[in-house]
């Protein structure tokens, strides 16, 4: 349990400060009320019953009986006790309200800093741990897990503070009033927290197996949302509602299991604290016929074990709360002590005195022997898309395209070169020095790139084509745009560039998405331009459009161009042929297309299908 308090501490740093207003709030609180049944017990004896005040008399009395003015005056002015029990209880409430402003809002603090790192490192992990990576999980640790911290700093916290005030100070404050009827009052209590230490300890385990149940019924609901369309388009509803109630149902299981143990502990909790006022009242009963207890004293007694056993009862559920907050935080932890993706290697290289991080890449890129395995990257399948000893040069403004059949490394190519993965063997450099020298952010700066699925943001049309450069003006948007062949597209919505397009871009067709994300690509202005399979949803006649406006900028910057169609990297200055991770052939266009290999057999398949599909399309 102590590792649980420092896991807890360690993130209240920053807002301590607030925690030691809060808790001087309940000092003062607990003896304002603490004084309540102080005044009671001495108009019950002195003023009502006629007590003299005597050597028995212990001080604490003595001391309000002269607050009061003494037993004769208080028995004259018998309203003085209910108004100062009344302004003593106002004052406590003020500063219990106190109290939880000042942890609501260091609560709320901590909640939002929590929030902020957390989605600041998960925009800073390596892209492999995405790949393994469950988003409904990750949204459940970043929301679920965080509210549950917040709520419990917020609320339990103090209710520590004030379990142990209550019991640092109501001791010695019984004992001096009676020893005997104090041991009375305690003789319950003892095994009242021992239990809730114990249930502590058992609960634990049940709060984490409740947690990781939610976040993956988090996740099973995140996919199918995700997936909707395909769900119903291949009429899967039934067997996804299926799908579901298996961790739905594990959820509900865990969930009932977890009640069952809660609602025993506060059954027994109540129990026991139900026996601990009858046994002191009982008690009391019998001593005050026998002399040796005042009816003021009992009420004394009754109203200060009333004010404790709520708190102590409380330590079970304050307990049980810790043990859910120590699982959110050790998920929170987890995905913290993911190491961020580094921004350059550990030991780079030293670059050439030509190179400059001030000034952009040229694109003279060198690749030499370079070999990569999925699995060297933790990814769950291995040998996926490997290169095994690539090698080839690309000079400043040429346009390179790769083809290959799935599989065969093109993408993973890609993705090395904008370092989403790192090498272990081989070379990569850019303008000659080593790729794993560069700072990534510095890198993809100067990189624009379309990826195999493009992503749209939930924003205007403007919005997603100024990710790249934020302050582009309208005019350079709209010739990406023309560029792209979507500007008279974009101009036929009602609201133009300022249209918002839905989640991931789902109001527009495939190949709008497509050329959006060319003309994002081509506003960035890049020295490096990679299109990877970017036009596979364009229709040839739109296709054709936007490579002779990629072609009337050629030189300006290098271009890699991943495709399957053979027209769309016909254009290009060299074609590289991957095939198992290796290049099999090299060569422009017109060289391959004349000699055997797997080049001229896809352009002579691709050929005979158009050419078909032609004389189909002939009227009769």
């Amino acid at each position: 349990m102590f590792s649980q308090l420092q896991a807890i501490g360690s993130i209240m740093r920053g807002n301590r400060l607030r925690y030691c207003l809060a808790l001087a709030c309940v000092v003062l609180a607990t003896f304002l009320a603490y004084g309540v049944p102080l005044i009671g017990s001495v108009t019950i004896d002195y003023a009502v019953g006629g007590k003299v005040v005597g050597p028995e008399t212990p001080a604490l009395i003595a001391a309000v009986l002269r607050a009061l003015g003494g037993a004769e005056h208080l028995r004259t002015h018998l309203w003085l006790a209910p108004v100062a029990m009344v302004l003593l209880s106002l004052a406590s409430g003020i500063f219990n309200y106190l109290k939880g402003w000042q942890a609501s809002l260091a609560s709320d603090g901590i909640a939002r800093q929590l929030k902020d790192q957390l989605y600041d490192h998960l925009n800073h992990l390596p892209a492999r741990h995405h790949d393994r990576a469950e988003t409904g999980d990750l949204v459940q640790r970043c929301t679920s897990d965080v509210e549950t911290a917040r709520q419990f700093l917020a609320a339990q916290v103090m209710e520590i503070g004030t379990a142990l005030i209550l019991a640092v100070t109501a001791l010695p404050l019984l004992v001096s009033l009676s020893v005997p009827m104090t041991l009375v009052s305690f003789s319950l209590i003892g095994p009242l927290i021992f239990y809730a230490y114990f249930y502590f300890r058992k609960v634990k385990q049940a709060f984490k197996d409740v947690d990781e149940a939610e976040g993956a019924l988090t996740a099973v609901i995140q996919e199918n949302l995700t997936g909707i369309r395909v769900v119903r388009a291949f009429a899967r509803q039934e067997f996804e509602r299926a799908k579901f109630a298996v961790p739905n149902a594990l959820y509900r299981d865990r969930s009932l299991r977890l009640i069952r143990l809660m609602s025993w502990y506060w059954s027994i909790s109540d129990v026991v604290a139900l026996c601990q006022l009858g046994l002191t009242l009982l008690v009391g009963a019998q001593w005050i016929v026998e002399g040796r207890l005042t009816v003021g004293m009992l009420f004394a007694f009754m109203s200060y074990l009333s004010i404790m056993l709520w708190p102590l009862r409380q330590m079970g559920r304050i307990l049980t709360d810790l043990g859910k907050t120590a699982v959110a935080l050790t998920r929170i932890r987890e995905i913290l002590a993911v190491q961020r993706e580094a921004d350059s290697a550990p030991v780079a290289p030293a670059p050439p005195p030509e190179t400059d991080l001030a000034a952009p890449i040229t694109g003279r890129i060198s690749v030499r022997d370079l070999h990569f395995h999925h699995a060297a990257s933790g990814l769950p399948v291995a040998g996926r898309g490997a290169l095994n000893g690539v090698s080839f040069d690309i000079q400043p403004g040429e346009s390179l395209a790769i083809l290959g059949p799935s599989g065969s490394g093109k993408s993973t190519l890609l993705h090395l070169l904008l370092r989403l993965y790192d090498y272990s063997e081989g070379s990569i450099r850019f303008d000659g020095r080593e790729l794993s020298s560069l700072p990534r952010k510095w890198l993809r700066a100067q990189v624009g790139v379309v990826m195999q699925e493009p992503f749209l943001f939930s924003k205007t049309l403007r919005d997603n084509l100024r990710l790249g450069r934020g302050d582009a003006p309208d005019q350079e948007i709209e010739a990406a745009a023309r560029a792209a062949s979507i500007h008279d597209t974009i101009l036929s919505f009602e609201q133009g560039y300022n249209t918002l397009i839905g989640e991931r871009g789902i109001t527009l067709s495939g190949g709008q998405r497509q050329r959006v994300a060319i003309a994002r690509a081509v506003l960035k202005r890049p020295p490096l331009l990679i299109l990877d399979d970017a036009m596979s949803a364009i229709d040839a006649e739109t296709e054709s459009i936007i490579l002779d406006a990629l072609r009337e900028r050629r030189g300006r910057a290098t271009t890699l161009v991943i495709a399957h169609r053979l027209s769309t990297l016909a254009h290009a200055d060299r074609v590289i042929v991957l095939d198992h991770g290796r290049i099999i052939q090299t060569g422009t266009h017109a060289e391959l297309s004349a000699q055997d290999g797997l080049y001229r057999r896809l352009w002579q398949i691709q050929t005979n299908v158009e050419d078909d599909f032609k004389t189909e399309l002939k009227p009769a």
